[in-house]
């Protein structure tokens, strides 16, 4: 028999909220220590820099919590917590050096579609485990599209297309875990 969530206030009680957030303000933090204390360690942000990832982990963070209210299952928070990280690190990735090429390369331009359909087709889901499982494998597949495409019409090299199609594999476990929150809740 499966116990029910705990809630707090009429909202469901996440007990990774300290982690998630102090884990956010850790990583934005790492870039300073290594400016200070290891001056050739070759880390060299701007004022900017940390303001973007600030707000890149403020929206993650916040995405995650908005998911894990959702749910109590673990099985849809590991997935809403898989598909921001998978977001979040495409991001991440793409405003660093890019996912194809280097980061003013086009064909980049669709991973932020991929991007763009994994939220639409979430919000579309409303959330709900049933949808999020198919609204995270056509991101997996829209992934590969994007990888194929760029394969298509770009020489990018062999190692770029695999490291970047890989990204199709957390958007697909993903779904798979919002299939068996689903399944648990029928």
């Amino acid at each position: 028999m499966q116990q029910a969530p705990a809630m707090d206030n009429g909202r469901l009680r996440n007990r990774l909220r300290p982690w998630i957030w102090g884990g956010a303000a850790v990583l934005l933090a790492l870039p300073a220590v290594a400016m200070r204390w290891f001056p050739g360690s070759g880390v060299d942000w701007s004022v900017g820099d940390f303001v973007v990832m600030g707000a890149l982990l403020a929206f993650a963070a916040g995405l995650y919590e908005l998911g894990a209210r959702h749910s109590g299952q673990l099985a849809y928070r590991a997935g809403i917590g898989l598909a921001v990280l998978t977001g979040f690190l495409t991001v991440w990735v793409n405003l660093a050096v890019g996912m194809l090429g280097d980061e003013g390369d086009a064909v980049n331009l669709l991973f932020a579609g991929v991007l763009v359909l994994a939220i639409g087709a979430a919000l579309a889901a409303r959330l709900r485990a049933a949808g999020m499982d198919r609204a995270m494998a056509m991101a997996g597949i829209a992934q590969l599209l994007a990888v194929g495409i760029g394969a298509a019409t770009g020489d990018y090299r062999m190692n770029e297309l695999v490291l970047s199609a890989c990204f199709a594999l957390p958007w697909c476990a993903s779904a798979l875990l919002f299939r068996y929150a689903a399944a648990g809740e029928a």
